[in-house]
């Protein structure tokens, strides 16, 4: 099943969510997807983005990624496709946190009309 996902993951050129995952399989458990999807985080292989469409959507990351705070990149969620697309090369702009603050994640995303849709 991980070689599947990654498989699926690998072969798009945007974030996909569960829903879209789940729908290259026939019979696969949706829970079984969401752990492979859970482990595959939780080893910096992809990213979650919640790209406000109410489904969090998963990427690759790529293979420097630590997923860490400088490894933040903008993403686009095109308004007539409903794609969502990395912006690996466009990170998250240095954020000036008041005294006190910490900065553990951010999510950062454009929307508008995507290339494929222009």
């Amino acid at each position: 099943m991980r070689q599947l996902v990654y498989n699926i993951l690998f072969n798009q050129n945007k974030a996909l969510s569960l829903y879209e995952i789940e729908q290259h399989f026939d019979n696969a458990e949706r829970s079984t997807i969401f752990r492979t999807l859970k482990t595959f985080q939780d080893n910096n292989l992809i990213h979650s983005i919640d790209d406000g469409t109410g489904a969090v959507k998963y990427a690759l990351c790529d293979d420097d990624c630590a997923c860490n705070i400088d490894d933040l990149h903008i993403h686009f969620l095109c308004n007539k496709c409903g794609q969502t697309h990395c912006l690996k090369d466009t990170p998250i702009p240095k954020i000036l946190l008041p005294d006190g603050f910490s900065l553990k994640s951010a999510n950062f995303v454009i929307k508008g009309i995507c290339s494929n849709c222009s």
